[in-house]
């Protein structure tokens, strides 16, 4: 039988930690939330954003660019963002909409107020073994994992996805407690071959019941990170065929969403905290 990872009552107990956390702050935290274009779905992320960054008192800015936007004027909001020491974490919503390069954009909030973990300076710290801000993602994914209790050390995992990039912490937090992991493309030869193998399976390719309970290793668990609109209903990558298969599956919604939405207002905590530490 199939348990189901809940990542609404996992996600409850760090917005509360994170909100006593605020409470005991002189001032509170602030995040600026820069939103491009008006893609549905981004404008649902944002919104889901902002209300728990609000719920634990987190001071919140919501600034919208059109979404032809040059990346220069982009990196310009940014800019204006990183010199105001009321805005402790600055956040791009993606993907972006238009022709923006988004590395660049990224680039140019100071790693310090990254509360993505997205910049290179982040993902270098945390290749390090140093991390400062790591992606709530990332966080999130191991936060599920430890609720299964099961031993990790000596597991193998795979995460299927399209972003190397959106791997490597994964990978870093995953290597730290004994696990190997593997990034893999959609497209990979013998695909279903390489994730039958796996442990853990993560997971994020933007594509509606992707994987099919033949691709899963009877047992597994298996994270869900998809978010794909079918009609009035989000459903993950991950086919609902797997329930029954894998040994543990997170739920969308209700699993990775509302934990990385928690662990992203732990980093505007933890930004602040950093800054002020810096200040002196």
């Amino acid at each position: 039988m199939t348990e189901i990872l809940n990542g609404k009552v996992l996600a409850k107990t760090i917005r509360d930690k994170a909100r006593i956390r605020v409470e005991a702050m002189e001032t509170p935290p602030g995040l600026a939330v820069i939103l491009i274009g008006e893609n549905p779905a981004s404008q649902l992320y944002v919104r889901l954003k902002m209300e728990a960054a609000k719920e634990v008192g987190i001071y919140v800015e919501r600034h919208e660019c059109p979404a032809d936007i040059s990346t220069e004027d982009a990196i310009a909001k940014v800019q204006e963002l990183n010199e105001r020491k009321d805005i402790n974490g600055i956040l791009v919503q993606l993907p972006l909409p238009g022709n923006q390069d988004t590395d660049a954009i990224i680039r140019a909030i100071m790693p310090i107020k990254d509360v993505d973990g997205f910049h290179t300076e982040n993902r270098r710290l945390l290749l390090a073994s140093a991390p400062n801000l790591v992606p709530p993602t990332a966080l999130s994914l191991m936060r599920l994992i430890q609720a299964t209790r099961i031993p990790l050390r000596g597991k193998t995992a795979v995460i299927l996805g399209n972003s190397q990039i959106f791997a490597e912490p994964i990978i870093e937090l995953l290597r730290d407690a004994g696990v190997v992991a593997t990034f893999v493309p959609k497209n990979a030869e013998g695909l279903a071959t390489i994730t039958r193998a796996a442990d853990i399976l993560i997971v994020a390719v933007g594509m509606a019941n992707f994987v099919t309970a033949d691709m899963v290793k009877p047992s597994a668990v298996v994270l869900d990170v998809g978010a794909n609109k079918s009609g009035d209903k989000t459903i993950g990558d991950v086919s609902e065929s797997v329930v029954g298969h894998a040994g543990f599956i997170s739920p969308v919604p209700g699993g990775v969403g509302p934990l990385t939405v928690a662990y992203l207002l732990l980093n505007v905590i933890k930004a602040m905290e950093l800054q002020e530490r810096l200040r002196g």
